[in-house]
């Protein structure tokens, strides 16, 4: 997609906390460093960040469960609620939340209080659930904690003051973009969702596909790979190290939900992207090939902005206030387009 190589120019205003930013090596000796700066410093200030906008405690309730996925595997999953306002039922739409981290780092606190924000101002259930991390559990550990936790919730609607005929989303970011487009297609086919299904799909710059299974058809595509390959923060050599760690199959539509044979029928797509980020031509890809097969999309691009550079100090900047203001917009746009559907 050559089309889009002029979204890989730095924005002006992030370049100077780029350039301070070190290119960090990824690999299975740097592994626990890596994860203690993201839990020790990266995420803290992150949400000290989001703090001062937060609403008042409250206007909603958060609860901490630990959900049984089976064979003695319980995940943390962290539930927020609004509190009911007068002429509200008490019930309330689910967005069900995955957070990022190449599948190998990372936990719920990643995006913990941007989903307050948004369960207060949009009237949404959210539960933000966490999932066991590569390489020490390597796929499809991910895929299937996530999955039997959706489907506990879904069960006990009550226990999250959700109401699924309101409004039934999956999301994430980055990995949990991935591991919720591919929740998606795995509901679609699944009976147990038959009475309950996905009413939207929310994409925050997901990844979609595996370098090793692109097909011929689509190389000429995905030239951001090459574009963005020393892209700050998230370069070529760290998702490729990622993937590694993963152990997917590349061909394995769980890993790779690009390669479905159909993609009729998926659920309403919202997909957040920047553009100097290595996995960009892949979400313009599936956004094009989710359109295709009718299904309803909406997308917006930040232009000259690494992969998660609202999260890694460029928090106060235009475009990471605009991603913000998307983000709610977004799950907005689910809830009504999901209505029709």
């Amino acid at each position: 997609m050559a089309e889009y190589s002029h979204l890989s120019e730095l924005d002006p205003e992030i370049a100077s906390l780029v350039a301070d930013v070190p290119q960090l090596v990824i690999d299975e000796d740097s592994l626990p460093a890596f994860r203690q700066y993201l839990t020790g410093l990266a995420i803290p200030q992150l949400v000290r960040d989001y703090e001062p906008l937060l609403p008042e405690s409250s206007e909603y309730t958060v609860k901490d469960h630990q959900i049984d996925v089976g064979e003695g595997v319980k995940v943390l999953a962290r539930s927020v609620i609004p509190t009911p306002r007068d002429g509200e039922a008490g019930t309330f739409p689910l967005l069900f939340w995955i957070h990022g981290g190449g599948w190998t780092v990372g936990n719920l606190h990643m995006d913990d209080y941007r989903l307050r924000i948004a369960s207060v101002k949009l009237r949404l259930s959210v539960v933000n659930c966490q999932y066991r991390l590569a390489p020490e559990h390597p796929f499809p550990a991910a895929v299937d904690d996530l999955t039997a936790a959706l489907k506990y919730v879904v069960s006990y609607p009550d226990a999250f003051s959700a109401s699924l005929k309101k409004g039934f989303i999956v999301g994430g970011a980055s990995a949990g973009g991935n591991l919720a487009a591919v929740l998606s297609w795995m509901a679609r086919e699944d009976a147990f969702f038959k009475e309950t299904p996905l009413t939207g799909q929310f994409l925050k710059v997901p990844s979609v596909i595996h370098y090793k299974a692109i097909p011929e058809k689509y190389k000429s595509s995905l030239l951001s790979w090459e574009q963005n390959k020393d892209a700050p923060f998230l370069p070529v050599q760290h998702v490729m190290k990622f993937l590694e760690f993963y152990n997917a199959p590349p061909a394995d539509p769980r890993v790779s939900p690009l390669l479905l044979s159909s993609h009729r029928d998926l659920p309403p797509a919202f997909l957040q992207v920047c553009g100097l980020d290595p996995l960009r031509d892949e979400a313009f890809l599936y956004e094009k090939v989710l359109k295709e097969a009718g299904v309803p999309t909406r997308l917006v691009v930040y232009p000259g902005v690494p992969h998660g550079f609202d999260a890694m100090g460029g928090f106060g900047i235009k475009q990471a206030v605009k991603s913000r203001e998307d983000f709610n917009n977004g799950l907005q746009w689910l809830l009504e387009v999901g209505k029709s559907c």
